[in-house]
């Protein structure tokens, strides 16, 4: 076995304390590598992946143009999946397990986990949903208000995290961002493992690797899979990039610089209500 640094590397001690303290209250542990865009051929065919075996997912950000949300560290999300229907989400990010509302942890909706990657970690919580089948793509395009896609335990925390001026109807639709997902288990290796492609609309993309463990493994997971990975090639050591965060950016860059008249008049709409 090689031994469990892989976590423990990039963190002093007292960080590593802290991160030991959250993990016995997170829900799940999903460990993560982006790869940068000159590499993701290469690393595609290291890994054996079968591009025609992913799922294609149609992703949609909701926040205000200048990123209101996510500077309260709230994430709202919604996506199409092919072969299996929308899901949406609340996240409010980062989290302290122990400090979350007693309501809110017992929620069979909600969970806690830790993403790590070669540059830290972060906790986060989530609130899922399940929208009827057609009906992101309905509020997207207009028929249907944006708060309809989200659960009343969405909503409720949505409200209890929000800035108290912005209804879930005020919010600008950031998208859409198309996502291949492969999940696969390679020959060689005794964990699957999940390959997401994000492509963005200038045309830049951003390929994940990750695997998920439960938090008892953690240190033992992280340390065989970047033994696996190594072993096929793979840089460990290259600028890690959140898919996420360079969506709400690349989004809101393009609506303070103009974006599509559709956006403009949803934004302004929304700012006259909350006049």
């Amino acid at each position: 076995m090689a031994p469990a640094t892989a976590l423990r590397s990039t963190l002093s001690d007292d960080e590593l304390q802290v991160l030991v303290a959250q993990i016995k209250d997170v829900d799940s542990i999903e460990l993560k590598l982006t790869v940068p865009e000159p590499a993701q051929l290469t690393t595609a065919r290291a890994l054996g992946m079968d591009p025609l075996q992913a799922q294609m997912r149609q992703v949609f950000f909701f926040d205000t143009p200048e990123l209101e949300l996510d500077q309260h560290g709230l994430v709202v999300r919604a996506r199409r999946s092919q072969k299996k229907g929308d899901d949406s989400v609340v996240k409010l990010r980062p989290v302290v397990p122990s400090e979350l509302p007693s309501a809110v942890r017992r929620s069979t909706s909600f969970g806690v986990e830790l993403d790590a990657s070669p540059e830290g970690y972060v906790v986060s919580g989530s609130m899922k949903g399940a929208p009827a089948l057609g009906d992101v793509r309905k509020a997207v395009l207009g028929g249907l208000p944006l708060r309809k896609l989200f659960s009343k335990e969405q909503q409720s925390l949505y409200t209890a995290n929000a800035p108290e001026h912005i209804a879930l109807d005020d919010l600008t639709i950031l998208g859409p961002l198309l996502v291949l997902k492969l999940k696969y288990a390679p020959d060689d290796f005794d964990r699957k493992l999940v390959a997401e492609l994000w492509l963005y609309p200038d045309g830049s993309r951003i390929l994940e690797l990750s695997t998920k463990c439960a938090p008892s493994e953690a240190f033992q997971v992280a340390a065989e899979t970047r033994a696996y990975l190594a072993s096929r090639g793979i840089d460990l050591s290259s600028e890690q990039q959140t898919k996420t965060r360079t969506a709400l950016e690349f989004f809101s860059r393009q609506m303070q610089n103009g974006g599509s008249a559709d956006s403009k008049k949803k934004a302004g709409a929304a700012a006259a209500r909350r006049q």
